[in-house]
């Protein structure tokens, strides 16, 4: 039965073909530094998110509740605070919303454009939220989604999961049940194109399971939990040119979370991407770290990466 089980298994396993491809690039993280993100006011906070402002700031936000937060970085010390932006993502700025809302706000990444508004994308309702700075006003925006509908999910839980913007177009990444990463004009709110990529390995059955998206210098990071890896993506050809494994990383002693989930399953759910360093986050459910069973905050890895000139 046991050797039964190990061919089947050993059959679902695919090479892509970029395996044998000379010019494709894999790497392994290493952390250069870790810090525990505090919680705001005592509360749980699953990091859903991360963008790394032109200034150098930090964004992140919690699926628990809406609303962005700068990463403060203490001096000296292995923990960040996070403080909450006011006036960004109120109760008023989102009452005209409010009777056509499905349950909490379950927002599940952070991106900002040239001007500075601030977008989030939120899971249950398939909403995309932008906030304006200077007006201190929040829009839905209104997009036609029809051309793409047929990878939706039923499962309010299986949606947006990850967002970033590059000039004219908004990257969304739809995660899981029918992984899809799609590509919004935001002139026109059409969808002008969606692809998948997978990862270096993956499983026949296994669907492409995206956490968070980014945008730098060209390119397309996507983030992808389940496979432990980002992956650097050319968006005109949607070929993928490296990618970039944490699983040891993640898995290590120090930053182990106890999961709900299979093994297969990880946390990091939050990227942002410099010409040096890769930024991730968990959103470890409210979980705690396996080494500190009373300690429930997520945690930030800044990795230098491989590839950096």
């Amino acid at each position: 039965m046991m050797m039964a089980w190990l061919g089947l298994v050993s059959g679902c396993f695919t090479r892509s073909a970029r395996q044998n491809d000379p010019s494709y690039q894999y790497y392994t993280l290493q952390p250069e530094q870790i810090w525990q993100m505090n919680l705001p006011n005592g509360q749980r906070f699953d990091a859903s998110g991360l963008f790394l402002e032109s200034s150098g700031a930090l964004l992140t936000e919690s699926d628990q509740q809406i609303g962005v937060y700068t990463i403060k970085f203490i001096p000296g010390s292995s923990a960040v605070d996070l403080l909450r932006i006011p006036d960004c993502f109120t109760a008023a700025q989102l009452a005209p919303f409010a009777s056509q809302k499905f349950g909490r706000y379950d927002c599940e990444g952070v991106t900002e454009d040239d001007q500075g508004r601030i977008y989030l994308c939120e899971e249950a309702d398939r909403w995309i939220l932008r906030w304006d700075p200077r007006a201190k006003t929040v829009e839905r925006l209104n997009i036609d989604w029809r051309p793409v509908e047929k990878y939706f999910s039923k499962d309010r839980n299986a949606a947006w999961e990850g967002i970033t913007i590059h000039g004219h177009n908004l990257y969304v990444a739809n995660e899981r049940k029918k992984g899809r990463i799609i590509v919004v004009d935001l002139g026109t709110l059409k969808v002008i194109d969606n692809f998948v990529v997978p990862a270096r390995w993956s499983w026949w059955f296994w669907d492409a399971h995206y956490s968070d998206l980014c945008w730098f210098d060209g390119a397309l990071f996507a983030l992808m939990r389940e496979d432990h890896v980002i992956l650097k993506i050319d968006p005109a050809t949607h070929c993928v040119l490296a990618e970039y494994n944490f699983k040891k990383m993640e898995n290590d002693r120090e930053v182990k979370y106890y999961n709900y989930y299979p093994v297969f399953v990880g946390v990091m759910e939050g990227l942002a991407v410099d010409k040096n360093y890769f930024w991730l986050c968990t959103d470890n459910n409210g979980q705690p770290r396996k080494k500190y069973p009373r300690d429930i905050r997520p945690t930030l890895f800044k990795c230098r990466r491989p590839d950096a000139p």
